[in-house]
């Protein structure tokens, strides 16, 4: 559990994502904010108070040891970069060249980006990574974790299916999942394109531990995660999130899924989130 402190402090950090994920779509007139914004206090939580990570040659810290993240849903970049940059990886200053021709924030995250452990973008392979990540730490006898986001909508993938066998499969307990449960994908509804509920019955039968949880409560999401790294199997954690949250005129809309916000829709949703 949180402290109150903890909770207002995560608070502030996660309204300085949203922010930097409007700046930047708008900024290169391209990108995907709806799922950016339903994943910001997933990765803030996750990030800032529960992934053992840092820069490489950062003092006092094993980077041999560090937990792995995949970014599986690869096209909400924009709160993945901004999450690096708060924690040193890159300049701040950087974030604005997203998407721009030389960059190192490509619209999908690439190894050009410091912090990035893998290449992701094509949905469903995510999860495959993760687990290949997760052996390799078993065959090297490194206690590191792995964690990976995923969007609802590629769960609609078969690969993803055949990852979710192979890893209790293969007693890949130092793999956790965090599905970003918002419901959208950008042709509409999960449920009206391909129907995911039951998901939590579906990925328990697969012999995974599984946690649901409210993905916008900090406390929800912070003893969700510390619970996960203690669990003797593959865990998958079901948060449930708005599309486009903090921002009025984006929640629970489909059409925010990958476009960019005109001039006064950008002015109105900084406003919004000032």
């Amino acid at each position: 559990m949180l402290s109150q402190t903890e909770v207002n402090e995560l608070k502030e950090i996660a309204k300085e994502n949203r922010q930097n994920i409007i700046r930047m779509v708008h900024a290169a007139k391209s990108g995907h904010i709806g799922g950016s914004l339903s994943a910001t206090d997933i990765m803030t939580v996750l990030f800032h108070k529960c992934m053992n990570i840092a820069p490489k040659g950062s003092a006092g810290f094993d980077y041999t040891k560090r937990d792995r993240f995949v970014l599986s849903k690869g096209h909400v970049s924009p709160i993945y970069y901004s999450i690096l940059s708060q924690l040193g990886f890159i300049p701040k200053e950087e974030l604005l060249t997203f998407r721009k021709l030389g960059t190192r924030l490509q619209g999908h995250p690439t190894l050009l980006c410091p912090g990035v452990e893998v290449c992701t973008g094509s949905l469903g392979q995510g999860l495959s990574i993760a687990c290949g990540m997760a052996v390799g730490l078993k065959l090297d006898k490194n206690p590191a974790k792995v964690f990976a986001l995923m969007g609802d909508g590629e769960l609609q993938e078969g690969n993803v299916w055949e990852a979710f066998m192979q890893a209790p499969q293969r007693n890949l307990d130092n793999i956790i999942v965090i599905i970003d449960r918002n419901r959208l994908q950008i042709d509409g509804c999960t449920e009206n394109i391909k129907a995911l509920d039951p998901l939590d019955e579906k990925i328990r039968a697969f012999n995974w531990e599984v946690i649901t949880i409210d993905g916008h409560d900090y406390n929800q999401i912070y003893d969700a995660i510390e619970s996960a790294k203690k669990s003797t199997k593959p865990v998958a954690i079901i948060a449930n999130t708005v599309k486009g949250k903090g921002v009025s005129f984006m929640e629970n809309n489909a059409g925010w899924h990958g476009k960019a916000p005109k001039d006064d829709e950008y002015e109105l949703a900084m406003k919004e989130l000032a």
